[in-house]
């Protein structure tokens, strides 16, 4: 059963930049009990004394297989225009419906409820609320800003319902696992690899694929929103060790749409590329940058290119362009992947982006360890999730344990999850606008093509 509890979008794919509302509030210790009790008809309170033991959804202490359903609510911006909301919610009802098909979790069904963040901090703190105390569920997950996340970590304390990030990548949700366990450790983060690991993943890819990209300077650009600033302190401290000259670095502001005066930057530092962290503005970016065929190459992670269908959005202006990636449709990072992509596509009419993949993961793993506990307990939820290793679509998802700095991100190792960089390359370099293929370039056991130059460059 899913209940899409979206409301009506009033945002689109570029998101909201309202970056207000960070809950950076202490410690709660708050029962669950309590929590729903004070959180009573309106938004979710966070200031509440006292603590109750329990958690993890009332009737927790009822066996599995005496319960009606195991309900679970997906945060997400949910526009139809929103592929990266779409992929997480569509993503965690593909995996409930193949998990009740197949006879439920030891016999009882998932039920999925989707409610709508807005990509803001607020709106999505009162979707958590409306989760945890009206649909009582068992467990949430989703959640694609790190500005949202943040927001509603103190709730999640409070609440005592596992949550299962698979968007957000902020290295402070597990900071705070790391700082106070007892209150936080409901939280794991499936994926992607936080932000401080998606910069260490930028400099292995530049130390293995240097030569084979021919960029020995780099100007960096990397845009001003909250997600970026760990990768920019690990590009700072890490990239020059990879041997590559670092000509020009830039944060630039969150709402710029004309990249000329950058660019022209990048021209006059004589860089070999632009060595790229964008999201938000990555559209206008590569589109300026290909329309303009500047005479410097293009890669790093640029969000909008991870979708499959982008080629054919931005006609051609993302062809040779690079990105990391946690899987593509045709990579079989795991046996899994393709499969599931597959899958995605037959039910949904179109391909997953990342956060698909990862929020699958998340639901199947939730449902394996729910069925070796026997119990949804939150505590035995934790205990089963902190001992997991699940081999999904991306990866083997592992988690960091209470005392890493990193407490409950998805472990980042080559032989556990290890993202893919792809190009987006051309399928006749006579005629780019005809259509294009996301060719995996990185790492080299599941390498599909060859890195190209741009012909301009």
């Amino acid at each position: 059963m899913v209940n899409d509890g979206s409301d009506s979008p009033d945002r689109g794919y570029n998101g909201s930049k309202d970056a207000a509302g960070e809950n950076n509030g202490k410690s709660l210790g708050v029962g669950r009990r309590n929590f729903l009790k004070a959180a009573g008809a309106g938004a979710v309170a966070t200031s509440i004394a006292g603590c109750s033991g329990g958690g993890g959804g009332d009737g927790a202490d009822i066996p599995l297989s005496d319960r009606d359903e195991i309900r679970v609510g997906v945060l997400a911006p949910v526009p139809s225009e929103n592929p990266i909301g779409a992929s997480i919610a569509n993503g965690v009802k593909l995996a409930a419906q193949e998990i009740n098909n197949n006879g439920g979790i030891d016999g009882t069904d998932v039920s999925v409820t989707v409610k709508d963040t807005k990509e803001q901090p607020q709106t999505g703190r009162n979707r958590y609320g409306e989760l945890v105390r009206d649909e009582n569920v068992d467990m949430t997950t989703g959640v694609f800003t790190s500005e949202v996340l943040l927001a509603i970590m103190d709730d999640i304390a409070g609440s005592q319902t596992p949550h299962m990030t698979t968007g957000a990548a902020t290295p402070d949700a597990s900071a705070r696992v790391n700082n106070s366990y007892e209150d936080y450790k409901y939280h794991f983060r499936t994926g992607p690899i936080n932000a401080h690991h998606l910069g260490e993943n930028l400099v292995d890819f530049m130390e293995a694929s240097q030569s084979d990209l021919g960029w020995e300077s780099v100007a960096v650009l990397v845009e001003d929103y909250k997600w970026t600033e760990p990768v920019s302190e690990v590009l700072n401290n890490k990239l020059s060790d990879t041997g590559v000259e670092v000509v020009l670095n830039r944060r630039y502001p969150s709402g710029t749409e004309d990249f000329n005066p950058i660019y022209n930057e990048v021209e006059n530092s004589g860089a070999d590329a632009a060595f790229i962290s964008m999201a938000h503005t990555g559209t206008a970016a590569v589109i300026q940058w290909a329309q303009q065929q500047r005479p410097f190459e293009f890669g790093g992670i640029h969000v909008p290119m991870q979708l499959p269908s982008y080629y054919g959005a931005t006609n051609g202006a993302c062809a040779y362009g690079v990105t990391q990636n946690s899987a593509t449709p045709t990579a079989e990072v795991t046996d899994q992947t393709v499969p599931f992509a597959n899958s995605y596509n037959e039910e949904y009419g179109s391909y997953p982006v990342y956060t698909g993949y990862i929020s699958y993961d998340a639901m199947n793993q939730f449902a394996e360890v729910v069925a070796n506990a026997g119990d949804l307990g939150a505590d035995a939820v934790v205990s089963g999730l902190e001992e997991s290793s699940y081999t999904g679509t991306v990866g083997t998802v592992e988690y960091y344990g209470p005392d890493h700095e990193f407490a409950h991100d998805v472990k980042y190792e080559q032989d556990l999850v290890w993202p893919v960089f792809q190009q987006w390359q051309p399928d006749d370099p006579e005629n780019p606008q005809q259509g294009g293929t996301q060719e995996v370039i990185f790492p080299e056991n599941l390498q599909t093509a060859d890195y190209q130059s741009p012909p301009w460059v």
